[in-house]
């Protein structure tokens, strides 16, 4: 499928160790898919690779994004190109405001010679900033520097929502978040929701699935995915755990 995050047998290993094991998994525009797993599954390792974090190596499958080869671009233009990751832990970086982090990359993404209007950028960041309920104060501050967990988390989809991508994959979002952090979150992903992107969430929790409710769960397992379903299997793992799934695998 073109118009997908298409994620064809693929294999990755750290420091010589094999972490995805022939992963295939396809995300189509339009569609929330999660996937959940035990810890050690593969899961985090799957976003960096995606990402193109340098620790990792690819040595078999494709990764292609709107059938472009999303595996043969450096970071910015996975990026430019339209995939974005939340990271599960974010990124400090000292000295940089939140404000021209933003405008910096969305300037990188406009055509040579075209610069952001000023007013309309500042005008949508605040509409988006209220949004998630973030005191604007936020927009002088280096970026995630002394940010709560939750503040942090905020400013990550703020990221995706001045960003816009095409296919966004939100590593673990809701780890470390309270409930009402959690029902902020998920309400700036659902006003994200739109037939022109995609969302893979990975999630060790129920949780965050009943505010962000997938179109299709799949189960990881040793580096690969084993099962798949709807929101009802996330249901399911939540009630019987992990055992079982491995149980049919073993059969």
């Amino acid at each position: 499928m073109s118009d997908s995050l298409s994620i064809q047998n693929l294999h990755a290993s750290v420091d010589g160790t094999e972490i995805l094991k022939g992963l295939t998994l396809e995300v189509p525009k339009g569609q929330v898919h999660a996937i959940m797993g035990p810890n050690g599954s593969g899961k985090s390792t799957l976003a960096k690779v995606l990402a193109g974090h340098e620790d990792y190596a690819v040595t078999a499958g494709s990764v292609t994004l709107d059938g472009a080869d999303l595996l043969a671009m450096e970071i910015d233009e996975r990026s430019r190109a339209g995939f974005f990751l939340a990271f599960q832990y974010p990124h400090e970086i000292p000295g940089v405001s939140n404000a021209n982090f933003l405008r910096a990359a969305r300037q990188a993404r406009l055509p040579e010679g075209e610069e952001i209007d000023a007013v309309a950028f500042y005008r949508e960041m605040y509409e988006k900033m209220d949004a998630l309920e973030m005191d604007r104060k936020f927009t002088a501050r280096s970026v995630n520097e002394g940010f709560s967990g939750g503040e942090k988390k905020r400013n990550e989809i703020l990221q995706l929502m001045m960003l816009e991508p095409k296919y966004a994959v939100l590593d673990e979002t809701d780890s470390g978040l309270d409930i009402d952090a959690l029902k902020i979150v998920a309400k700036g992903v659902n006003a994200m929701r739109s037939p022109d992107r995609g969302f893979l969430v990975i999630t060790h929790y129920q949780r965050l699935l009943d505010y962000i409710v997938p179109d299709v769960v799949h189960v990881m397992c040793d580096g690969r995915i084993v099962k798949t379903g709807d929101k009802d299997l996330a249901l399911e793992l939540e009630e019987k755990g992990y055992d079982w799934v491995r149980e049919e695998l073993a059969a």
